[in-house]
C-alpha cells in the first residue's frame, strides 16, 4: 500500500466536515478497524448500532484502499433501499468531500444480477416468452399479459432496463418472463440483440472502478459460479451481514414443478423437439400426481414411487434437452432469434435436469444428520399442485471456501450479536478459526437512558388459538398511554390482523395494516403522523426507518422462533442435535434472536429519540433462555411494571417537541 496515501482517520475527518456531520467515536473507531483489517488481511466483523455512520466508516477505507493498491472493492448489501441509498446519495457526496485528499477523483458504479434487468430477447420473442393457456386460469393468462405488456412499452423508453427503475413494478412472474438468468442469457455474441443488451452495457462500467455496489445474490452467485461475474477484487465488505445467510441459502436453492417442465417444454416443441416435448410433459404429469399422495414437508428418505418418477423426469428432461440443443447448421447466421431461443431452452432444461439430479443424489446417503441437502414438498391446495424444493443444510462450508478463502471480508450490521458475541453468526458464516476479529462499536447514545424494555409478565404464555383477551387489552392500554405512535411487530399475519380488527374497535387512532396498501406507502403514512399506528409482520421487524415522535412504541407479541413446521430451520436443529451441540439453541433461539434485536431496533434511529419496546411474552423473564434474547437487543433499561411503562409513555407524549438544535 502507498505510503504516501492520506491515513484513515484525516480522510474520515474531512468526509464528515464536508457533509456537514459531526465526529463519532463509534464511527472513528469502525473506520480504523477497517483500514487495519484491509492491510492484515484479516477477516472482520464490526456490530455498530443505527445512528454510528457505518456506511461512512467502510466506504472511506473502502475509497482508501481501492486506490492504494489499484483493486476494486466489493459492497454487498440485502436490500435494494440501502444499495440506493450508497449509490444514489452516499457515494456521490462522499466523492465530492474526497476527492481533494486523494490522488485521483474516486470512482464507484451498480452491479445487479442480469435478471434484474429486461431481456430484449425475450421480449422479442412475443407470446413464447409468457405463459401459455392450460397452465394458468384465463383470469391469471390476461392479467399476466397486461403486465408482460406494460414492460414491453417501458422497454422502448427506459434508458437503463432496470427492474428498479420501473414504477410501479410488475409482480415476479411476469417479470420472469421478459428476464433471464446467467445461465439462461445465450451470451452477447450470439444473441441477436447483444449491443443493445440492457445488462452488458452496465457491465463495463463496473470493471475499472474503486468500489462496485452489488447485492448479496449477486455475491454468492460470484462466489458459487465457476465463472467470475464481479470485476476482480481482493476485499469484499458485506453490510446487513445478518440476512448473508439467508440470501446464500436462497441463491443455492432449487425448485422443481410441473409447472415448471411444462413452460419449457412447450417452447421446445417450436424448435423441433420431435415429440420428446410431450414425453416431458408426461412425465412431469406423472411426477405431480406422485407428488400429490406423499405428505408435504422434509423428506428424510425417498419414496420408492417418487424415486421411479424422478428418475423418469430426469432421462425425459436429458433427452429433450439432446433434441433441442443443436439447431441446423447455419442457424445462428440465418435465424438468429431461433438460434438464441434454442440456447435459452437448453439452459434452461439442463438447469431443471439438474436440480432432478441433486434431489436424487441427497437420498445417497440414508442418514438424514449426513445429508448435505434438505429436501422438501409443498403443495397449493388452492393450485391442487406441488413443488419439490432442496437446499443446503448449511451453507457454512461454501462461504468458507469461496468467499472467505479468496478475499478479506468486512462484515457489518447493526444486529451481529447474538446473546452477547459474535460466535453464531461466525459458525453461521463459516469464518475461519483464527482468522477474524470482532469489534461492537456500540450506539451514539446510552440505549439505557433512551429507551425502555418492558416484558409484560403477567401475561398468559402465547398460544395458538390467536392473541388472549389479556394481551388485547394490554395491547389497547399501551397505546392509548402513547398516544398511538405505536408499530406493532407480530409473529404472524393472523395475529397482526386480529390486533388491527381489535384496536379499530377500541380505540380513536387510525390502525394500519400490512397489506392494506404497498409498504412504502404505509410507511409514510405513519412516519406522517403522530397519532397512528402501523401492524404488521416479518417484513417490517427489518424493514421500517421511522425517527422522531411518529414512532414511540414498539410492540412485540411474542419471541419470533421459527414455525415448527419450517422444513430448513428443523433439520439444521436436528443435525446440530444429531452433533451433539443444542439444536434449539444454535439454530431456533438464535433465528428468534436477531429477529428480535432487529425489531427492537426500530425504536431509536436518531440521537434523540425515545420510547419502550414492550415485549408481551413472559417467556422472555421466566425462561432461562430468557437472559440470552435480552442479551442480544440493545442494553434498554428494563422492567416489567406496566404501571411504570404507561407513566413513561405518557410522560413523552407530554414532552415538547426537540427543537433541530437539540437534534
Amino acid at each position: 500500500m502507498t505510503d504516501s496515501l492520506t491515513d484513515t482517520g484525516t480522510l474520515l475527518a474531512a468526509a464528515v466536515e464536508a457533509l456537514g456531520g459531526a465526529p463519532r467515536l463509534g464511527q472513528q473507531k469502525m473506520a480504523d478497524a477497517v483500514s487495519s483489517a484491509m492491510e492484515r488481511e484479516r477477516h472482520l466483523a464490526v456490530q455498530a448500532g443505527t445512528g454510528t455512520g457505518k456506511s461512512l466508516a467502510y466506504l472511506v477505507p473502502a475509497l482508501r484502499h481501492a486506490q492504494a493498491t489499484g483493486s476494486t472493492v466489493i459492497v454487498s448489501t440485502a436490500t435494494i433501499a440501502l444499495q440506493n441509498q450508497l449509490v444514489q446519495r452516499d457515494l456521490p457526496r462522499l466523492v465530492e468531500a474526497l476527492e481533494p485528499h486523494l490522488e485521483r477523483r474516486p470512482t464507484f458504479a451498480i452491479m445487479k444480477g442480469r435478471s434484474n434487468y429486461v431481456c430484449l430477447h425475450r421480449l422479442s420473442a412475443g407470446p413464447e416468452a409468457e405463459p401459455e393457456g392450460g397452465l394458468f386460469e384465463q383470469e391469471e393468462l390476461t392479467w399476466m399479459g397486461k403486465q408482460v405488456a406494460r414492460v414491453r412499452e417501458w422497454a422502448q423508453e427506459t434508458e437503463t432496463g432496470d427492474r428498479d427503475d420501473l414504477d410501479p413494478g410488475v409482480p415476479d412472474m411476469a417479470w420472469k418472463s421478459v428476464s433471464v438468468t446467467a445461465r439462461e442469457c445465450v451470451g452477447a455474441k450470439t444473441c441477436p440483440h447483444g449491443e443493445e443488451c440492457f445488462a452488458e452495457r452496465a457491465r463495463p462500467e463496473a470493471r475499472e472502478v474503486d468500489v462496485v455496489v452489488t447485492n448479496h445474490a449477486l455475491l454468492a452467485i460470484d462466489a458459487l459460479a465457476d465463472m467470475s461475474i464481479l470485476p476482480e477484487h481482493d476485499v469484499v465488505i458485506v453490510d446487513e451481514a445478518h440476512e448473508l445467510d439467508g440470501r446464500i441459502t436462497s441463491v443455492a436453492t432449487a425448485s422443481l414443478s410441473s409447472t415448471m417442465v411444462r413452460m419449457v417444454a412447450r417452447r421446445a416443441k417450436k424448435l423441433g423437439a420431435e415429440g420428446a416435448d410431450a414425453t416431458v410433459e408426461e412425465a412431469a404429469q406423472s411426477l405431480e400426481e406422485a407428488l400429490l399422495r406423499q405428505e408435504p414437508g422434509r423428506w428424510t428418505d425417498l419414496p420408492e414411487e417418487a424415486r421411479d418418477e424422478l428418475v423418469g423426469l430426469r432421462d425425459e428432461l436429458f433427452a429433450l434437452r439432446q433434441k433441442v440443443g443443436r439447431g441446423p447448421e447455419g442457424e445462428a447466421a440465418s435465424d438468429p432469434e431461433k438460434a438464441a431461443e434454442r440456447h435459452n431452452v437448453a439452459s434452461h432444461l439442463m438447469e431443471l435436469h439438474d436440480s432432478v439430479v441433486r434431489m436424487l443424489e441427497v437420498f445417497d446417503e440414508s442418514d438424514p444428520a449426513k445429508q448435505a441437502d434438505v429436501v422438501w414438498l409443498v403443495h397449493d391446495e388452492r393450485r391442487g399442485t406441488a413443488t419439490l424444493h432442496v437446499a443446503p443444510l448449511s451453507v457454512a462450508g461454501l462461504l468458507h471456501s469461496r468467499l472467505f478463502a479468496e478475499n478479506t471480508v468486512i462484515l457489518t450490521s447493526a444486529t451481529l450479536t447474538v446473546g452477547g458475541n459474535f460466535r453464531a453468526m461466525a459458525a453461521a458464516w463459516g469464518l475461519p478459526r483464527g482468522m477474524w476479529d470482532s469489534l461492537d462499536v456500540g450506539y451514539p447514545f446510552d440505549p439505557a437512558r433512551s429507551g425502555i424494555l418492558y416484558v409484560a409478565r403477567h401475561l398468559p404464555a402465547p398460544g395458538r388459538d390467536g392473541l388472549a383477551p389479556a394481551t388485547l387489552d394490554e395491547i389497547a392500554e399501551l397505546i392509548t398511554a402513547a398516544g398511538g405512535r405505536t408499530l406493532g411487530l407480530f409473529s404472524s399475519r393472523r395475529a397482526a390482523q386480529q390486533a388491527a380488527e381489535a384496536m379499530r374497535n377500541r380505540l380513536p387512532f387510525d390502525i394500519l395494516l400490512q397489506g392494506d396498501e404497498s409498504t412504502g406507502t404505509l410507511v409514510r403514512r405513519f412516519a406522517a403522523s403522530e397519532n397512528v399506528c402501523l401492524f404488521g409482520t416479518l417484513s417490517l421487524w427489518q424493514g421500517v426507518d421511522v425517527p422522531g415522535r411518529s414512532l414511540s412504541l414498539v410492540i412485540i407479541d411474542r419471541i419470533p422462533f421459527p414455525r415448527p413446521d419450517d422444513p430448513l430451520l428443523q433439520a439444521r436443529k436436528e443435525a446440530a442435535d444429531a452433533e451433539g451441540r443444542n439444536g434449539f439453541m444454535e439454530v431456533s433461539a438464535t433465528h428468534a434472536a436477531l429477529l428480535l434485536a432487529q425489531g427492537a431496533g426500530r425504536l431509536l434511529r436518531r440521537i434523540d429519540d425515545r420510547g419502550v419496546v414492550a415485549v408481551l411474552d413472559n417467556r422472555l423473564v421466566t425462561r432461562r433462555y430468557g437472559e440470552f434474547f435480552c442479551s442480544s437487543m440493545p442494553a434498554f433499561w428494563r422492567t416489567t411494571d406496566p404501571s411504570t411503562v404507561r407513566g413513561a409513555l405518557r410522560r413523552l407524549v407530554a414532552a415538547p417537541k426537540a427543537s433541530k438544535d437539540q437534534r
